[in-house]
């Protein structure tokens, strides 16, 4: 079926979400032309504040509003150790389990030289030059067991070994392949736990 313009228009953009294929793609964008014109002007304004209002942390890399973000900003957290993640998504998610209180190092990526993505591409200079502090004594490395995990924690385990400041990763507890963001608080919380030095 050929749609109008603007429908066939919307139906793309839904389609360039991750795992959107075209069947719910067309379910979405009819989602909102079923609803009221106000409600969609603020789900337009939503995404648009959305996108105005975030930034990266000058200092860790997360996602937040203001720079530097809150944990960065705040006292209570563990200056000593540094937890490592692919995405801001991986933070929040290790942050819901309430176990971890350190700081945080967002790669916003993986090393995935099939994707074009190398070391330069990623947060990695940024972090080395937080190790200078020498309040850190310890990375935790919590990047999924991917492929593109595994070869970055190698890489990044290369290049921090030189300061002497302990590495670990968080424990397999989770599934081979496996993102963190889509594992339960329990298995984040155990795998962090159960970390193991490189």
């Amino acid at each position: 079926m050929i749609y109008p313009k603007p429908i066939a228009t919307l139906i793309e953009y839904f389609q360039k979400f991750p795992s959107v294929g075209p069947k719910s793609a067309q379910r979405m964008a009819f989602q909102i032309l079923k609803m009221p014109i106000e409600e969609v002007k603020r789900f337009a304004d939503a995404v648009v504040d959305a996108k105005e209002q975030t930034c990266a942390c000058e200092i860790c890399f997360n996602l937040s509003n203001t720079s530097p973000c809150e944990i960065c900003q705040s006292t209570k957290r563990d200056k000593s150790t540094i937890c490592v993640v692919a995405e801001t998504k991986d933070l929040i998610a290790i942050e819901k389990t309430n176990e971890y209180n350190g700081q945080y190092h967002v790669l916003q990526g993986l090393i995935s030289p099939m994707e074009g993505i190398g070391a330069d591409d990623i947060r990695i200079k940024e972090l080395l030059t937080r190790l200078s502090d020498d309040r850190v004594n310890e990375i935790i490395l919590a990047l999924s067991p991917s492929v593109e995990g595994e070869a970055t924690s190698l890489y990044l385990t290369k290049l921090i070994k030189p300061f002497g400041i302990k590495i670990s990763r968080i424990a397999f507890g989770l599934p081979v392949g496996a993102d963190i963001e889509y594992a339960d608080e329990i298995t984040i919380a155990k795998a962090i736990e159960g970390r193991r030095e490189l």
